[in-house]
């Protein structure tokens, strides 16, 4: 990937953080099945040491950070400031003391070889600007026999949470098709390439789990749709270059598209992602 590409996808998340920790405490919720899961998967026990890789606004670090207990740790990073400052304000408010924070990209860990019995990586490898070595550095900094394990989306057609809104905006703007192999939440969303990936960066005894679930949260269609107009910059950059009535008749049209998935006005949308844990020899 270029340093512009890079570049581009950091600025993104820069403008994008704000947004992201204003809506952590409901992306919490929304996700954390797929954080019982990472945890039940991984085998994260009290006492051990993790990290989270791209962790965002703090979660599943602080969830493992409780399961570990006091005699466990954390270490939670990403590549952007505000995302560990609202982590790091979140852990205060729950007194939690065994997290520690570090700002820096994927694929360039600051830590030494061996140091951690888990690395974990929810919805974050998808984004890296170099996966592959990403992978190899996870599975670098965890002790031998230590624990590789990530989630990612399986593909959007699988998920009415993604792809109803992106069917929504394809009638008003057209999109060139992804890059397969860029930077998206459906960068991994085939089975089996993430367990590739993980296998060729060097994690052995590699094994592939489809988490269906239900993604849920105490939102209305309109507190939905404000959710994801504002958390996705993609989504955000193309609603600004349309004349308001237009953005207005999106929402509109978002709002009918998703109604279906609010029973008793809650949020309550079948999910699919795929999770890969992996051992280091």
């Amino acid at each position: 990937m270029s340093n512009t590409n890079t570049n581009d996808a950091l600025r993104e998340w820069h403008n994008n953080a704000t947004h992201w920790v204003n809506h952590a405490e409901t992306i919490r919720l929304m996700f954390a099945p797929v954080t019982q899961a990472l945890i039940t998967e991984a085998d994260i026990r009290p006492g051990q040491s993790v990290i989270d890789v791209a962790a965002g606004a703090g979660e599943p670090t602080l969830t493992i950070a409780q399961h570990v207990g006091a005699s466990g740790s954390v270490m939670c990073t990403d590549a952007i400031t505000e995302m560990l400052a609202a982590s790091e304000r979140k852990a205060e408010h729950l007194g939690l003391k065994n997290v520690e924070f570090r700002q820096c990209e994927s694929q360039s860990l600051p830590f030494p070889d061996q140091t951690y019995d888990v690395a974990v990586s929810r919805l974050g490898i998808m984004f890296a600007a170099d996966p592959a070595v990403a992978l190899k550095e996870m599975v670098r900094v965890v002790k031998p026999g230590g624990v590789i394990s990530l989630v990612v989306w399986h593909k959007s057609e699988l998920n009415p949470f993604c792809y109803l809104i992106t069917d929504v905006m394809s009638r008003h703007v057209s999109s060139p098709p992804p890059d397969p192999d860029g930077p998206s939440a459906f960068r991994f969303a085939e089975p089996g390439k993430l367990s590739r990936a993980l296998s060729d960066a060097g994690a052995v005894n590699v094994r592939e789990l489809i988490l269906d679930f239900q993604l849920e949260a105490p939102l209305s269609p309109a507190e939905f749709w404000e959710l994801r107009s504002t958390t996705s910059g993609t989504l955000r950059e193309k609603l600004t270059t349309l004349p308001p009535a237009e953005v207005q008749q999106i929402g509109v049209e978002a709002l009918e598209a998703v109604n279906p998935f609010f029973p008793n006005n809650r949020m309550n949308f079948p999910a699919k992602m795929i999770l890969v844990t992996g051992k280091k020899a």
